[in-house]
């Protein structure tokens, strides 16, 4: 496969989830159903009846009716079946969309039509009718074409996906990133995980369980969601959203970060600890309000932080962890000291969670909580009054790059 046509099948791939995740928000019932790839696509599935999708998308190619016809083939062999009883009876549907052609279908499709273009082929030179293959009459084909229908004008790739955005931006409320970060990369990640699952009852979701797992205020790492955004683009998405501001405030900004334990280096995480503070400490002379961050590791052995401490503070970086001696117990008055010109403490270093915890109730003044995570997240902190993001990374280099 090219590279070329590889982009095409991903967006192929792409197109048919953006339509799954529409179709589930569309439903007009919280009870009502979306089975992935069971019957077709899609089955749609309502109080009253169900519908069977076909998705296409050929962006670069003109429609023609041999696009669709094994599509239909399909559809017919499955309504001959309905009609013994040996399949459930249910309503068909196919969307695509095409670069031209999709006048060929304007006039619609009667019995004849779909006999002469969408039953009749060749094989081996030999003619066929799969409609006299399976002993349907006109009048059953009649009633196949009552229960079919046909768009070869579905909306392309993006205005379809700012209709996803858009409707979960609705559902939800918030911000068009929110919409998109939060709430389609997981309803992403939910199609995704459900089209893999081998027994079809794992890839049926209701709307009110899809909405459930779809609703979060964390920054999942989905890789289905970077591979569309680019890793580049998505990382650069976040740093925009969250840490791109003109006139940094004076804020308590508390960053908590996971590492890698089998590929841990040392230098990674105190390049991360300088660039932190290059960015968001405020320690000149003229500074009205002075400040630095706070900074707790996870998944990182005391031996080693105190290793990394050591080594930063050998080259002339100032830092305190909130023990003022040997042996001294952890105190918050200890760490919020006020990091000046004059004292030149650049950073403010949480050994564990519960000294976290304990900082961030004992601060008065405005605070942020960023917490990167590798998997599951580790701290939780419910406070209505301070801003808590979330966000799951690939590695540590990632934090790096979007602060």
């Amino acid at each position: 496969m090219t590279d070329r046509s590889a982009v095409d099948t991903i967006r192929g791939y792409f197109y048919q989830f953006d339509l799954s995740i529409l179709s589930v928000l569309r439903l007009a019932s919280l009870d009502d159903s979306v089975e992935i790839e069971c019957i077709e696509d899609i089955d749609i599935r309502t109080a009253t009846d169900v519908t069977a999708t076909q998705c296409k998308y050929y962006a670069k190619t003109e429609y023609n009716h041999s696009v669709i016809k094994d599509a239909v083939k399909h559809m017919v062999s499955h309504f001959k079946e309905s009609l013994a009883g040996t399949k459930p009876k249910v309503l068909y549907s196919i969307k695509g969309h095409y670069a031209s052609g999709q006048e060929k279908l304007d006039d619609g499709i009667d019995v004849e039509f779909l006999k002469k273009h969408f039953l009749t082929y060749t094989k081996e030179k030999v003619t066929y009718c799969h409609h006299i293959e399976l002993g349907l009459s006109d009048a059953e084909l009649e009633e196949f074409l009552k229960r079919l229908s046909i768009d070869v004008r579905a909306k392309e790739f993006d205005e379809q996906f700012r209709e996803v955005v858009e409707t979960l931006q609705a559902i939800f409320g918030g911000s068009s990133f929110s919409a998109e970060y939060f709430f389609y990369n997981n309803a992403l990640a939910v199609i995704r995980e459900m089209s893999v699952n081998a027994a079809p009852a794992d890839r049926s979701i209701t709307k009110r369980e899809f909405l459930a797992r779809v609703n979060t205020s964390s920054v999942l790492f989905n890789e289905w969601f970077v591979e569309k955004k680019g890793k580049k683009a998505h990382l650069a998405a976040l740093r925009k959203e969250y840490f791109t501001e003109l006139n940094v405030s004076p804020f308590e900004r508390f960053f908590l970060v996971e590492v890698e334990t089998d590929s841990y280096i040392r230098g990674d995480l105190k390049d991360l600890f300088l660039e932190l503070s290059k960015k968001w400490a405020k320690l000149s002379a003229r500074e009205p309000s002075p400040f630095c961050p706070y900074i707790y590791v996870h998944g990182v052995p005391d031996s080693e932080l105190l290793a990394l401490k050591r080594e930063l503070s050998a080259e002339g970086f100032k830092l305190i962890d909130g023990h003022d001696f040997q042996g001294a117990d952890f105190s918050c008055h200890s760490i919020m000291q006020r990091a000046t010109h004059g004292n030149g403490i650049k950073i403010k270093i949480l050994n564990t969670l519960s000294n976290v915890e304990q900082t961030i109730s004992s601060v008065t003044k405005t605070r942020r909580i960023y917490q990167f995570h590798l998997g599951n997240c580790y701290f939780e902190y419910d406070n209505p009054a301070v801003r808590h993001v979330k966000i799951q990374v690939e590695r540590l280099s990632d934090v790096k790059s979007i602060i």
